[in-house]
């Protein structure tokens, strides 16, 4: 009771309402919707877990990474390749991807932080690490070089080693994304959540009133690495393939940016608003190509989006909302 007081202490009544009705209609969603809604609700589940992931590091603790597919290309590789060549099932092989990606974040926010890297310098770092580790999976012949590895399609459905359809993996993402919200939630309440704002708005400042800056950030990156391999492993057996170009490229990073930095940085539903904004009129603009015959109108409309916001709402889509229709939620 303490620990669902915590939670919600705080909330409005009309947001607790809102969050019930929300998570009602996700549960039996796949029954109204055909299998194209199904397959896009699984899109923005999956950007709203990753921006979640993604915030943490940028929108709790300030630190910009722009890398954040070193972590998840990492998870996908080892879950994969686990289960490729010694059959070993995703739930045991999740926790030797956590551990990797985790430790793989430990070096990149050691030599950033240690150092005192900040802002562009340590958002280079990331895509440094990033790009080293594309790079040399692209030559290592057990993760399939750069011809890819690729895992069994199968058409039954055994949630023991993650093998099914679009349903199994919705209900999967859902698990997450709802875990990550209430870990992300939980964490805001915490100290630690306390000490990642001070830093977040003056590091200066915070160290000086005794908050231990660096294993603080530490902390960050290690949560956000072990989240987002969790989404890694996730997209590797729900697609089925992983290729070192795209598991590990920046434009895979920067789309872990978005739906956060649309919806609202530092908030719990800006990246939940944000997946929904993109993904759904993303997927407009993508049926909107193919009709015209002209390529890109996707990444324009990524492009147009992110300008409009740095121009008009800043603070993200999520505080005007919250502000105008009295939901509570602002940017900690």
């Amino acid at each position: 009771m303490n620990l669902l007081a915590r939670l919600t202490g705080g909330v409005p009544a009309r947001s607790l309402w809102g969050l019930g009705l929300l998570f009602a209609f996700l549960l039996v969603a796949p029954a109204l919707l055909g299998k194209y809604g199904l397959s896009v609700l699984i899109l923005v589940l999956y950007f709203a877990y990753v921006g979640q992931a993604w915030n943490i590091m940028m929108g709790f603790a300030g630190q910009l990474s722009l890398g954040h597919a070193l972590y998840a290309g990492l998870g996908g590789y080892i879950a994969a390749g686990l289960f490729f060549h010694y059959g070993i099932g995703p739930w045991a092989g999740v926790f030797v991807a956590v551990l990797a990606a985790s430790a793989a974040g430990s070096v990149v926010g050691y030599l950033g932080f240690r150092f005192s890297l900040a802002g562009v310098y340590f958002a280079l770092l990331t895509i440094a690490f990033s790009e080293f580790t594309r790079i040399a999976f692209d030559h290592w012949a057990w993760a399939g070089g750069s011809g890819g590895l690729f895992l069994k399609v199968d058409a039954g459905s055994d949630m023991l080693n993650l093998r099914g359809g679009p349903l199994l993996f919705y209900y999967v993402i859902l698990a997450l994304a709802v875990g990550a919200f209430i870990l992300c939630r939980a964490l805001l309440e915490s100290r630690l959540g306390r000490y990642w704002l001070a830093i977040r708005e003056d590091p200066e400042a915070a160290q000086a009133v005794g908050v231990p800056v660096l294993r603080c950030k530490m902390i960050a990156i290690v949560i956000s690495a072990a989240l987002t391999a969790l989404a890694g492993v996730w997209n590797a057996f729900y697609y089925n393939n992983l290729f070192p170009e795209t598991a590990f490229a920046m434009g895979r990073s920067i789309e872990f940016t978005l739906a956060p930095i649309i919806g609202g940085l530092g908030t719990l539903f800006g990246p939940i608003v944000g997946a929904v904004v993109l993904t759904g009129l993303g997927e407009i603009f993508t049926d909107l190509s193919e009709v015209f015959h002209v390529s890109g109108l996707k990444q324009i409309f990524y492009g147009l989006a992110l300008l409009v916001i740095v121009m008009y709402r800043p603070a993200g889509v999520w505080p005007w909302i919250a502000e105008r229709f009295g939901f509570g939620e602002k940017r900690q």
